[in-house]
Formats: C-alpha cells, sequence, structure tokens
C-alpha cells in the first residue's frame, strides 16, 4: 500500500476537523453544570445548549451534501471550518443563555458542512479497497475528540472556565483553517448549476425539523404536540417533493430502491439515538449523584471513547475484507447489553462497574460505525458521495437530536422547570434510567436493520 502526498494531506486535514468538532462536543458535556449555574439556566434550557447545536447541524447536512456535488465539496468544507471558528470565538463571550444557544446554532451551520463534506472528500481521494481503513481512521479522530474532551474539558473548567473550552475550540479552528486552505486543494470543474437544486422542499425539511424538536421540549402541552404533529406533515411534504424532482436534495430512490443504503442509514439512526445521549446524562449523574469533580468526571468518561479510537481503526480494516454487516451488527448487540445495564444505576453504584459498562458499550460502537459507514459509501456510485455522505451525517444527527430529545422528556417528566442541581438526587436517578431503559429498547431494533442490510459490493466505483 502507496499513499501519495496528496492523500495523506486530506486524510490528515479531515481527521483534524472531526476531532475538533467532537472535542468541543464531548467537553461542553462535562462543563453542563458550570454553565448551568454560570448562566441561571434550568434542565431544559440547559439541553437546548446541546441540542441548538444539533438541530442547525440537521437542518443543513442534506442540503449541503448535494450543494457540495453540484458545486464542489472542499470549497464547503473551508467555507464550514471559517463559521465554526468564528462562532466558538463569541460562544465564549456571551453573557446569557439565549446568546448562548443561538450562537451554538450558527456553529452547528459550520459543523454541517465540514462534517457532510468530509468523508465525500476522503472517499474521492483514495480507492474503493482503502475506503474502510481511512474512514476507520477518520472516525478515530472523531473518537480521540471525544475520548479527549471530558477530561480536558474536566481541567478546563474547573481550573479556568467553560468559556476557555469555546477559546481553545476558536484557535484549533484557526490552525485547522489554515492546514485546509494551503494543503486541501481545489475542487476539479463542474459544469453543474447550483440553482437547480430544489429549494422548496428543503424549506419544508428545515421547519419540519425545528417543530419537531422545539415541539418535544414542550410536552405534555397542547401547542407541543401540534408543533410536533406539523413537523411530521413537513417532513412528509419534504418527501413528496424530492420524490417528484428531478434535481432532489435527497435522492428517495436510494431508500425505496437500495436496501444495503437504505437499512444502512436505518441502523446508524437507531445506533444514535439509542447511544448519543449516553455522555450527557453520566455527565450530570457522575457530579450530581456521585459528587465528583468536573476533572473527575471527565476523567472517567474518557473510557467509552478512547475504546472506541482504538478499534474503529481495526474494525474499519476488518471491514475492507469481510462482510461490514456481520462487524456492525455484533456492535450493535454490544451496545444494547450496556444500555441496559446502565439502566440499573443508583446511588450506590461502584464506579469500577460504570467504567466497565462505557469501555463495553465503546467497543459496541466502534465494531459498528466504521463497518457502517464503509457499507453506505460503497453503496453508491462516485457521483452520489456527496448526497451518500451528507445522508449519513444527517441520520447520524437526527439520531444524535433523538437521543437528547428522550433525555429531555423525561427530565421534563420527573424535574419540570428546575435546576438540576436542585432536584431531589432519586427523581433525577429515575430520569436517567428510564432513559437507560428505553434506550436499549432502541438498540435492539437496530440490530435487525443491521443484519438484514444485504452485502458490500466491492467494485462500486
Amino acid at each position: 500500500m502507496h499513499w501519495t502526498k496528496k492523500q495523506v494531506s486530506i486524510l490528515a486535514i479531515v481527521a483534524i476537523t472531526s476531532f475538533m468538532g467532537t472535542f468541543l462536543i464531548s467537553s461542553i458535556n462535562i462543563a453542563l453544570p458550570a454553565i448551568e449555574k454560570s448562566l441561571g439556566l434550568n434542565a431544559i434550557t440547559l439541553s437546548w445548549v446541546v441540542t441548538s447545536f444539533l438541530l442547525a447541524t440537521a437542518m443543513f447536512l442534506l442540503p449541503v451534501g448535494r450543494w457540495g456535488d453540484l458545486t464542489g465539496i472542499r470549497r464547503l468544507f473551508k467555507l464550514g471550518v471559517v463559521i465554526f471558528t468564528l462562532s466558538s470565538l463569541l460562544c465564549g463571550m456571551v453573557g446569557s443563555g439565549g446568546w448562548l444557544i443561538a450562537l451554538r446554532f450558527i456553529q452547528g451551520i459550520g459543523a454541517a458542512f465540514s462534517s457532510t463534506t468530509g468523508p465525500a472528500i476522503l472517499v474521492s481521494a483514495f480507492p474503493p479497497q482503502h475506503r474502510g481503513r481511512v474512514l476507520g481512521i477518520s472516525v478515530a479522530a472523531v473518537y480521540l475528540g471525544l475520548a479527549f474532551g471530558p477530561f480536558a474539558g474536566g481541567f478546563i473548567t474547573q481550573y479556568l472556565s467553560w468559556r476557555s473550552i469555546f477559546f481553545i475550540a476558536s484557535g484549533l479552528g484557526v490552525v485547522t483553517t489554515a492546514i485546509a486552505f494551503i494543503f486541501l486543494g481545489k475542487d476539479e470543474p463542474n459544469r453543474n448549476d447550483a440553482t437547480r437544486m430544489n429549494l422548496k422542499g428543503t424549506v419544508f425539511y428545515m421547519i419540519g425539523l425545528v417543530a419537531l424538536v422545539y415541539g418535544s421540549s414542550n410536552i405534555p402541552s397542547i401547542m407541543g404536540w401540534v408543533l410536533m404533529l406539523g413537523g411530521v406533515l413537513s417532513l412528509g411534504i419534504f418527501w413528496l417533493f424530492e420524490s417528484r424532482s428531478a434535481m432532489p436534495v435527497i435522492d428517495t430512490t436510494l431508500f425505496t430502491k437500495n436496501r444495503l443504503f437504505a437499512f444502512s442509514n436505518l441502523a446508524a439512526l437507531i445506533n444514535y439515538s439509542a447511544t448519543f445521549a449516553i455522555v450527557f446524562l453520566m455527565s450530570l449523574y457522575l457530579q450530581k449523584i456521585m459528587g465528583l469533580s468536573p476533572r473527575d468526571a471527565g476523567t472517567i468518561l474518557i473510557a467509552q471513547p478512547i475504546v472506541m479510537a482504538i478499534f474503529s481503526p481495526v474494525a474499519g480494516r476488518f471491514s475492507d475484507r469481510i462482510e461490514p454487516r456481520y462487524l456492525a451488527t455484533a456492535g450493535m448487540t454490544i451496545c444494547s447489553i450496556g444500555l441496559a445495564a446502565l439502566a440499573f444505576l443508583s446511588a450506590s453504584t461502584p464506579i469500577w462497574f460504570i467504567v466497565i459498562i462505557l469501555l463495553w458499550v465503546g467497543f459496541g460502537f466502534a465494531l459498528f460505525s466504521s463497518p457502517n459507514m464503509n457499507t453506505i459509501m460503497s453503496s453508491v456510485s462516485k457521483t452520489q458521495y456527496g448526497l451518500a455522505s451528507g445522508t449519513a451525517a444527517t441520520m447520524r444527527v437526527i439520531g444524535q437530536i433523538v437521543s437528547m430529545t428522550i433525555a429531555t422528556l423525561y427530565f421534563a417528566g420527573f424535574m419540570g422547570n428546575q435546576p438540576i442541581e436542585i432536584v431531589p438526587d432519586h427523581l433525577f436517578i429515575s430520569a436517567v434510567r428510564f432513559g437507560f431503559i428505553t434506550f436499549s429498547i432502541i438498540s435492539l431494533a437496530g440490530i435487525y436493520f443491521s443484519y438484514n442490510r444485504g452485502k458490500i459490493s466491492r467494485e462500486t466505483a
């Protein structure tokens, strides 16, 4: 195996960007109790510090993926890094929860531009037989960010402030921006006309996501249910527009006629729906119930992503040689068992038990993620790389939103609008338990789609 200097540079740029985004997400999770006290937020509003970022990312992933296929993926990648860097700097300067949530939304837009185009840049630069390996390295960078984030975020929050996390992220963004503009290069000429992209359907898609997510935070009020119903209807209209459009944002036939693509994306949606809120819930649990400092809680939470970072490249490499669905299905099964175990958390749960479960879930996620992404990118033609990458990223982020929405629903049901620090411990533990029970049940459904997706073709160009 011999990679050119250009290929190595592209892999490094995408990996660094992947690390930067997840570092910020995971470090902010560990800083949430400090943000709550500093800005005077309640449990529901605090969850929006995470959800607003995810919502913006989900809203723009699909349109950006299609736009990238039409206008150039490298150009949009660079733009995303710039937006992410500037918004990170501003997040560190806010004086209210409202401004932080708004700027996190803008930050999510930048993340959508870079995370959608990153995998597409990788698969366009490497031959099919190496896709699993390079995607595994990219995924490992994601997990390194997740691993380093809680540890570094805990230290930074405890000894500096939560604002310093955003300042450090903006510094990383400046470095990444410089590297991208120097080494990434330009897109090849493309004769496609970007104005041919169907924007009408995109509007309904964005409105539908906002209505669903905001409506879920207002349940059980009537307005919450009305908004969620309106969101479902808007997404249905979006699907109709896309199925009839000559230049759709998303090719609906990939879901209706490409079983491998459809089931792999559904498996990803389910997996992220079941696992993303683990760090959010465990960060609050370790600091509130176990009485740990941000530094110590972050040290414990690195167990899961460190295992992900170690085994994701290995799983990606094996997925180039054996059928990826076997690895992915085994990973989904392991995650389901781990989530069920977390449902037994209590005020007396030993730390060693928590660490073992986090290691177990991390191993399962590593087995699932790289082989699943390899399958998605290998199930389409080269002209659809941006679309496939954007769709996969959309499934990931919508899954993350679903995960946070489930956690928020249980917080609202058990704690109402109270700040987490004054909620009785037994109510908080009940919310966490019901959350993990729900996640384990959701994960079981993903096993079916993962195993029954079909066989991968190694010859897709």
